[in-house]
């Protein structure tokens, strides 16, 4: 049974003329290795990375049942682990780690190489969520932590606010309060909304609905938005299917 796949690096620049290749695939069941780094003639790598700032046996992917390790053979270089699916969220395994566990399904390992980096992709798309219904209720019932509306318009305040974010995971800008009225304005439901409205919600959302600390960052210009959106992306709160309930983005 393959529980991880690891898309390996093109081994080089395809000819103008060449059709785009296929990815080349490697599939790992549970208890499976495959060694990466930049390899020897006599002693090739499962992952070949054709870098001379690659160590020649840099490091071990391990499959287990619905996630994978990762071992770091480098003793001086630290390796990224990208979530493709997230927010920017990533793990750091430091030189000499064995065995770290990778929770993301689909991931790209970045490597310090002397091109600026060397990097693959693994995707582990086997993971086990719980099914059902749950069990007898036995005492009170669990309250959401967070409650948000996504027909409300405190929500799709915090979606303009995240959406920069949710669009590129890489992004820092957060969008100011006009940014967001504007962005806002052509749905019916917001074509009176203004700027003190707009930051009644962001207080409304900052101190009750996500309850942040200290009023999530009222000293510094922009802190509280900033905190919104770093926390709604952080729990997932808001996602990218939400984005179809924001109007459609200019083209100019």
């Amino acid at each position: 049974m393959t529980t991880v796949t690891v898309q390996l690096p093109d081994p080089g620049a395809p000819r103008p003329d060449d059709p785009p290749p296929r990815p080349r695939l490697l599939h790992l069941g549970p208890g499976q290795s495959a060694d990466f780094g930049r390899g020897a003639p006599r002693d090739p790598v499962a992952v070949p990375l054709r870098d001379p700032g690659v160590s020649r046996r840099a490091g071990l992917i391990t499959a287990a049942e619905d996630y994978w390790r990762l071992s770091n053979f480098s003793r001086t270089s630290t390796y990224v682990v990208e979530n493709l699916e997230g927010a920017g969220e990533y793990v750091k395994v430091p030189p000499g780690r064995l065995g770290a566990p990778v929770p993301f399904e689909f991931s790209r390992v970045v490597l310090p190489s002397a091109a600026g980096s060397a990097h693959f992709k693994v995707f582990a798309p086997q993971h086990t969520y719980l099914t059902g219904e749950p069990g007898p209720d036995q005492g009170e019932p669990t309250t959401s932590p967070f409650s948000l509306d996504p027909t409300s318009k405190y929500f799709l305040v915090l979606l303009a606010l995240c959406e920069p974010r949710l669009r590129s995971p890489s992004s820092a800008a957060v969008p100011g309060v006009g940014d967001v009225v504007e962005r806002l304005r052509p749905l019916e439901s917001c074509r009176d909304l203004t700027r003190s409205a707009a930051n009644y919600h962001i207080d409304y959302l900052a101190s009750a609905k996500l309850r942040l600390r200290d009023g999530g960052g009222d000293a510094e210009p922009g802190g509280k938005r900033e905190a919104l959106v770093a926390f709604a992306v952080r729990f997932d709160l808001v996602r990218e299917e939400h984005l179809g309930l924001l109007p459609p983005r200019s083209r100019h």
